[in-house]
């Protein structure tokens, strides 16, 4: 079955930086996109960035572009998020996402916080 694990979570100083990890199992990486969703307190989750099979292209949302990165590694089943430039407002719990077909997989999250 589709699995998700993911790590890189912890807690970072306004102006720091992560890098989030998902490790993937239980499908063909390589033929889907991935996403990062966050989900703030109290808020919906949100869509933060996604990028195709390949890794040829990428898409995020306007409040994290210029600080965030999406990247892929096909030959290890994974997708990473560096965050950088964190704010206060960036604080949540991320999680990995895929969907195949009608049916959306997620990982169980990791908590970022950034606070002084």
């Amino acid at each position: 079955q589709v699995q998700f694990v993911e790590s890189g979570g912890g807690l970072v100083q306004p102006g720091g930086s992560l890098r989030l990890s998902c490790t993937a199992s239980g499908f063909t990486f390589s033929n889907y996109a991935m996403s990062w969703y966050r989900q703030a307190p109290g808020k919906e989750r949100e869509l933060i960035a996604s990028i195709t099979g390949t890794g040829s292209g990428t898409i995020y949302v306007d409040s994290v572009k210029g600080r965030f990165i999406i990247s892929r590694d096909n030959a290890k089943n994974t997708v990473n998020l560096q965050i950088s430039s964190l704010k206060p407002e960036d604080t949540g719990v991320y999680y990995c996402n895929t969907r195949i077909l009608v049916s959306d997989y997620w990982g169980q999250g990791t908590q970022v916080t950034v606070s002084s």
